[in-house]
Formats: structure tokens, C-alpha cells, sequence
């Protein structure tokens, strides 16, 4: 290994475990997510996990498929932002994901049309949505959803 690899592995690895340990701090102080109001948003991220050489062919599906109907619910009022990223870099541990969708929600947002609403006008043609959905979802090492809860240290108490 050479040394500048070395050293981009040791940085990735601090910067790793120091999200790691701000991650479980937050959340060990984190006793209830306060009570939303009809102004104030929530902020998902979604995890993806793609099998090595499949990334091309899900971000496809994905952009062709999910991310309209992400965007529809956003113009609907459902969804404050849509937000996608994927790593800079890929190997040396960085293995947990590949794609991650960042969902800002707005709390008592006015009810629209439901996701199996807009997926049935949006996508005529059921039976290619379905398989290419299948497709997606088969390409997948793993998924997750990670819910956040702000944490405000300017008014936290210590301890609390």
C-alpha cells in the first residue's frame, strides 16, 4: 500500500468513527423527538446498498422509476426537498452504502394523491413498472431508512 493510500485510509477511518461516536452521542441524548408542528419538517435518509457492478443499471431504474414519483410527491406538498448522493469514494470500508436518498418531509403537509395513486397514473404500462421495481430491489445488497431527530445543543441541558 502506498503512503498516500495509507493515509487516505487512516482519514476515512477517522472521520468514520468520529460520526460513528457523534451518531451515538446524539442519539444517547436523544430521549423523544419533540412534538412536530404543521411548519416544521422531517428529514429521512435512505440507504442503499448496491451489489458490486450494478450501480449504473439501479441508479437506471432508480431515476427512471422512483426518483418522478419521489418528485410528484414533491410538487404534491408531501416533500419539502429530494436529495440523492452517492460516495466519493468506493473500497477500503466504505462498503456499508453506495446511494443514499435524502427525504425532507413536511409535518401535517395537506393530504394528496397516495403513492399507489400516483404510481398508477404515472405508469400505465403495470406490469414493466412492477418487473423493473423487481429488478431494482434484486440489485440490492441491503436498504435501510434512518429517521433523524434534530438534536438543539445551543438549548440542551447536559445530562438531560
Amino acid at each position: 500500500m502506498t503512503k498516500s493510500r495509507w493515509r487516505m485510509s487512516v482519514v476515512r477511518a477517522c472521520a468514520a468513527a468520529g460520526l460513528v461516536l457523534c451518531i451515538g452521542a446524539a442519539a444517547a441524548a436523544q430521549t423523544a423527538p419533540a412534538p412536530a408542528t404543521a411548519a416544521e419538517t422531517k428529514t429521512t435518509w435512505y440507504f442503499y446498498t448496491v451489489k458490486w457492478g450494478s450501480q449504473d443499471e439501479f441508479l437506471d431504474l432508480f431515476q427512471k422509476n422512483h426518483y418522478p414519483l419521489l418528485k410528484a410527491q414533491q410538487q404534491a406538498g408531501r416533500f419539502a426537498s429530494v436529495r440523492t448522493w452517492v460516495p466519493q469514494y468506493h473500497g477500503d470500508g466504505r462498503a456499508d452504502w453506495t446511494f443514499v436518498v435524502e427525504l425532507v418531509s413536511r409535518e401535517g403537509a395537506a393530504e394528496g394523491p397516495t403513492e399507489q395513486e400516483l404510481i398508477a397514473r404515472m405508469y400505465p404500462d403495470q406490469a414493466t413498472f412492477r418487473k423493473e421495481e423487481r429488478r431494482r430491489f434484486e440489485l440490492l445488497v441491503a436498504h435501510w431508512d434512518v429517521p433523524l431527530n434534530p438534536v438543539d445543543l445551543d438549548t440542551r441541558k447536559p445530562g438531560m
